[in-house]
């Protein structure tokens, strides 16, 4: 399912977007793996790990989920999104509500209207078990970014 398709990975700087690139490297064959992440040091730091020379399906694009128009671009010809973006840390989440809204629901909410326009086949967003039973603003705007994610399912059925 994976094996020459094209994946792309928001967040991917991020320790899960890298241990998932490391997976997708050892054990499939994708065409191309596209690194999305608004963090220009992690992708050069990640490049001198998956370098192009060695891994020429690697892509890096220099992108912020709240920028629809740029995710919209990074989407073209893409199969498969997985979306790992968030703001995660709780203490920064609880000092700057309105960035974690801003990234964690609104970026969702980016990430599907993009994949539905490029009509990617199929995007996973990863969630957390403070969704389950939130009791800050970081596990709040996770359950609302899946109920987003959830409730997209009908607009791509």
């Amino acid at each position: 399912m994976i094996n020459n398709k094209t994946i792309l990975i928001t967040g991917g700087t991020g320790s899960f977007g890298k241990n998932f690139t490391n997976l997708l490297l050892k054990k499939y064959k994708p065409k191309k793996i596209i690194i999305y992440s608004r963090d220009e040091m992690k992708q050069l730091e990640m490049s001198q790990i998956f370098n192009r020379a060695k891994h020429k399906c690697i892509r890096y694009f220099i992108g912020d989920v709240r920028d629809r128009d740029r995710i919209e671009l990074a989407l073209k010809e893409v199969d498969f999104v997985v979306h790992a973006a968030a703001l995660k840390q709780v203490p920064a989440a609880e000092y700057n509500p309105m960035e974690c809204i801003k990234t964690n629901i609104n970026g969702a909410e980016n990430v599907i209207l993009a994949a539905l326009k490029n009509k990617v086949k199929k995007v996973i967003a990863l969630s957390t078990d403070k969704a389950a039973n939130p009791i800050n603003l970081y596990g709040a705007s996770k359950l609302a970014a899946d109920k987003i994610f959830i409730s997209s399912n009908k607009s791509a059925r």
